[in-house]
């Protein structure tokens, strides 16, 4: 599916973020707009306000936040990579998450013993 060739004039924020695939729903959308995750040109955005080619929109999600900038406005859902044309990600490269090191018991070895347990709530931080 390719995106259509007659542009909207404009369109609301929550129904750009729903099309472009930045939420599952436009529900979903509103709700984000409404708690203040969504920021358009720096500045909180309502679920109505209108959205124009060149604003730059910071999304917040779950654990991280998504800096989108506008290059075409679409009002109807359209496929993943059709979506991609109308913004540009600005979002940095997330850091990678460190892994905890944790040891892993070889198997069949059994139950842990006293000193197993002991050292491996040392590890985890729970003793001191």
């Amino acid at each position: 599916m390719s995106i259509p060739t007659s542009s909207p004039k404009s369109v609301r924020i929550d129904a750009w973020l729903w099309a472009v695939r930045a939420y599952k729903t436009r529900s979903a959308a509103t709700a984000a707009c409404r708690a203040g995750h969504v920021r358009l040109n720096g500045n909180p955005a309502k679920a109505s306000q209108a959205v124009v080619p060149g604003d730059t929109l910071r999304v917040r999600q779950p654990g991280f936040e998504r800096i989108l900038e506008v290059r075409q406005l679409i009002a109807k859902r359209v496929g993943a990579e059709a979506a991609s044309h109308c913004y540009t990600d600005h979002t940095p490269e997330r850091p990678p998450t460190p892994s905890l090191g944790i040891p892993q018991r070889d198997r069949g070895t059994g139950r842990p013993t006293k000193k197993d347990r002991r050292e491996l709530e040392r590890l985890r931080g729970l003793r001191g």
